[in-house]
């Protein structure tokens, strides 16, 4: 909370909370004194900026490299480089600072992925390196980020920031360097120890330009490349960069959302386009985001997107699993289920083919659900929704001519009974199920 007054012809503003500071600003002498205690709620105050608070953590040390100048030069001659990372950067540098802040680490540690990745989730060296932290898969999974059919944790903007910062923290503790950590981060920590042990048995400095010539030529560019970004960060204008503001305030937060829900779904009832979600939520493989059942929105958009959750009366999931065999043809699958390769490829990521189209190895691939006319219509009818729009239309009314319900993921039948004032009994009898029949999501059930 911010209160303003101007006392005597002096602005003082009065911030209330841990940040609390007091500004003054002195009229010329010649202006007559205003009455005391005019509100001056109308004068522009200067939005707070998240460059000035990442400046302020700014802790490592200055480097003597020619390194550090020559990367400077690189940068400063790509300005559209910079415009760039720091678009892509807005969307998760608060986070990360505050991150780091709780950590009590360098700031500079909240720019290692403008050196990493220019803030790209989707990323990927030729070392297999992922996400906006670059973890290898061996190093991912020593640190709790899980790869698998469904899921790459290593591009989870939360999951991976924690991970960076506890292998980060582990390197320093080894080192008691930052410097070092740094290097370690990028070449391994065996490759630094390395070089630590051979200069001091030469007696040599084992600080990080001591060792850089035991370094490979990536490693001895990482840091002074890290420091080159910090100094361009800390005086833009002495490079002649104009660096676009990041507002100091949080972009995003996580929202309860079902474990299986389709990717352009969540993108449609949190008011976005599918590019912005998957932005946000880049660890997904598929067209279906599964997983914990926590997804990734601006701050802006969570109560709108908890509310057409709820709201939200058709399946959550119009995709399937199909266990394809090795050397089946793409298009054959694609045909059999109403789809096409292309489509199968952009909902599936990645799908290993050879040449002729054919699988290279077994395993599920993501199909459509088959849908029958009049499910079909009710779909057709949400995904008109436009995805700039909040909120979602009112549910479909159901005619007594369209009593048909498709199950979701953690329907049951009592539940099911419940919702359209029928019994179980009268489902099963209806849908001719036996007693105790399981449902699946993507079932169709007539109603009475």
């Amino acid at each position: 909370m911010t209160t303003r007054w101007r006392v005597g012809g002096l602005a003082l503003v009065l911030a209330l909370g841990p940040a609390a500071a007091i500004a003054a600003e002195t009229p010329p002498a010649a202006a007559a004194f205003p009455p005391a205690f005019e509100d001056i709620d109308d004068v522009p105050m200067p939005d707070p900026d998240l460059w000035q608070r990442i400046r302020k953590g700014f802790a490592m040390e200055p480097l003597d490299s020619p390194l550090v100048t020559e990367n400077e030069g690189w940068y400063t001659s790509r300005p559209e480089y910079i415009a760039r990372f720091v678009d892509r950067g807005s969307l998760y540098l608060h986070y990360i600072v505050e991150q780091v802040e709780k950590r009590n680490m360098p700031m500079e540690i909240a720019l290692l992925p403008v050196i990493e990745s220019a803030f790209n989730p989707k990323a990927y060296s030729r070392a297999k390196a992922s996400g906006i932290w670059q973890f290898i898969p061996s190093t991912g999974k020593n640190y709790g980020l899980s790869q698998d059919w469904w899921k790459d944790n290593r591009r989870d903007i939360v999951a991976a920031t924690d991970a960076a910062l506890n292998y980060l923290q582990r390197l320093h503790g080894m080192f008691n360097s930052w410097e070092l950590a740094l290097a370690a981060y990028n070449a391994g920590e065996g490759n630094v120890a390395r070089a630590i042990a051979y200069n001091q048995k030469k007696g040599l400095p084992t600080d990080f330009l001591g060792i850089s010539p035991r370094l490979r030529p990536e490693t001895r560019n990482y840091v002074p490349k890290l420091i080159a970004v910090k100094n361009i960060v800390l005086s833009p204008a002495a490079y002649g960069i104009d660096l676009e503001s990041v507002p100091d305030e949080p972009y995003f937060t996580a929202v309860q959302a079902p474990k299986k829900i389709d990717v352009k779904v969540a993108a449609r009832l949190a008011g976005m386009s599918e590019d912005q979600f998957v932005a946000l939520n880049p660890a997904h493989n598929k067209a279906v985001a599964s997983g914990t059942g926590m997804l990734i929105v601006p701050v802006d958009k969570a109560d709108d997107f908890r509310t057409n959750l709820e709201n939200y009366n058709q399946p959550f999931v119009s995709w399937t699993e199909y266990q394809a065999r090795r050397g089946e043809s793409l298009d054959a699958i694609a045909k059999k289920y109403h789809s096409t390769s292309a489509q199968l490829k952009v909902a599936n990521g990645e799908i290993k083919l050879d040449k002729k189209g054919h699988l290279r190895a077994a395993g599920p691939v993501m199909v459509p659900m088959k849908k029958d006319p009049i499910v079909a219509v009710k779909v057709a009818q949400a995904s008109a929704i436009h995805p700039q729009e909040t909120r979602v239309a009112a549910p479909v009314q159901e005619t007594a001519a369209a009593r048909v319900y498709t199950v979701r993921s953690g329907d049951t039948l009592y539940n099911i009974a419940q919702r359209h004032r029928t019994t179980v009994d009268a489902l099963l009898g209806l849908n001719r199920l036996a007693a105790g029949a399981i449902i699946q999501p993507g079932l169709k059930l007539h109603l009475p």
